[in-house]
């Protein structure tokens, strides 16, 4: 697999995803090495913009978020308060002048389950086009 050049992708995401497993995120990080950076989470619903906008301050280009199913929620409504907390935080990083395309969701399925290792891939070539971080251009990678 081809490893994306520079990019450097802050995943959070609910344990409740398929494939999320510690196994699974060890095989990942190792595949991947420091370009993705991965954060399983007990609930999409418990990110607030603030830890999005760290991530993108302290050491990513983008950060996605892949919630578990509509209506499989074991917290009942934690990717309904994902989803306004990303469009939130889009919103923020517009006003500042950042492509609102660093931060993104992506909602599970119930009848095609992905694995976690299915979406990562996919979830960089959605960020391909970005380029580095401005706010991390001063910084040392």
């Amino acid at each position: 697999m081809n490893q994306p050049e520079s990019q450097i992708l802050a995943l959070f995401y609910c344990r409740q995803v398929p494939g999320g497993g510690e196994a699974e995120r060890r095989t990942l990080e190792k595949q991947y090495g420091e370009v993705l950076r991965l954060f399983p989470i007990p609930c999409s619903g418990r990110l607030e913009p603030v830890h999005l906008l760290r991530a993108l301050e302290e050491f990513a280009d983008a950060v996605y978020i892949i919630t578990c199913p509509e209506g499989a929620c074991r917290y009942f409504e934690g990717n309904r308060r994902a989803r306004k907390r990303v469009a939130r935080t889009r919103g923020i990083l517009a006003a500042i002048g950042l492509e609102p395309e660093r931060v993104g969701l992506i909602t599970g399925s119930l009848e095609t389950p992905r694995t976690l290792a299915d979406w990562v891939p996919e979830i960089f070539r959605q960020i391909q086009h970005l380029a580095p971080s401005p706010v991390l251009a001063t910084a040392m990678r």
